[in-house]
């Protein structure tokens, strides 16, 4: 039985795909600041909570976590960060927030994990379109944005670094997906996507995707945003 890390849990496409693990019999650990009431009715999921931005939590969080689980096979960066205002207006304290959680708990965490990581095992970073080079941008995205292509640029490297150890490094560039944070980006706007359906493309990807890609940027989008 495949173990799978996945972070950002609480609501939206990570909750969604810690029941559709759960419910496919993988064990499930959780990562996230609030857990889920919908998770206490599952068998497989362990639910740790963990601020993403604290780098010291995050490798005690890893240790307890490996204490119960010699390895994990799937890690999945699905959490992020994000700020909807113009560019002007982003404190210092709010740009370095985003990047905080977004890049660099996303490199802390792969740190701590990949020891644990056997040949076979697979890092999918959740991106956006936004952090594409030549795609279409938004006013007000800034941190968001750039802090995306930061990460896509980092799998890329981790991608060449790692191998030789068979740990195979992608992302997905989202489009729009129906969630809490698409509606801070884009108020008002309706997505063709719900959780459900992206989380069940990601959990998919995320158990075959090494198997044919190491790292790839995968766009997965069909609408603008």
């Amino acid at each position: 039985m495949k173990n799978i890390l996945i972070t950002g849990t609480s609501r939206g496409i990570g909750s969604e795909m810690v029941k559709q693990f759960a419910e496919s019999g993988y064990n499930v650990i959780a990562l996230s600041r609030k857990s889920n009431p919908d998770f206490e009715s599952l068998e497989h999921v362990h639910f740790y909570s963990v601020d993403l931005s604290d780098v010291d939590a995050l490798q005690n969080c890893v240790a307890k976590v490996t204490e119960q689980f010699a390895t994990i096979d799937v890690l999945i960066h699905n959490a992020g960060s994000i700020v909807n205002k113009p560019f002007a207006e982003i404190s210092a304290k709010e740009f370095a927030y985003v990047y905080q959680v977004n890049v660099f708990g996303v490199a802390a965490l792969t740190q701590a994990v990949l020891p644990f990581m056997p040949s076979g095992s697979h890092v999918v970073t959740v991106s956006s379109m936004g952090g594409i080079q030549g795609s279409l941008k938004f006013p007000g995205l800034a941190a968001y944005s750039s802090s995306k292509g930061a990460v896509i640029t980092l799998s890329e490297l981790l991608a060449e670094e790692y191998k030789s150890q068979g740990v195979a490094f992608n992302v997905l560039a989202l489009g729009a997906v129906q969630t809490e944070m698409l509606s801070e980006a884009f108020p008002g706007y309706i997505a063709p996507i719900d959780p459900k359906g992206m989380a069940s493309y990601i959990s998919n990807f995320a158990l075959t995707g090494h198997q044919y890609f190491n790292g790839k940027v995968i766009q997965v989008s069909s609408s603008t945003p």
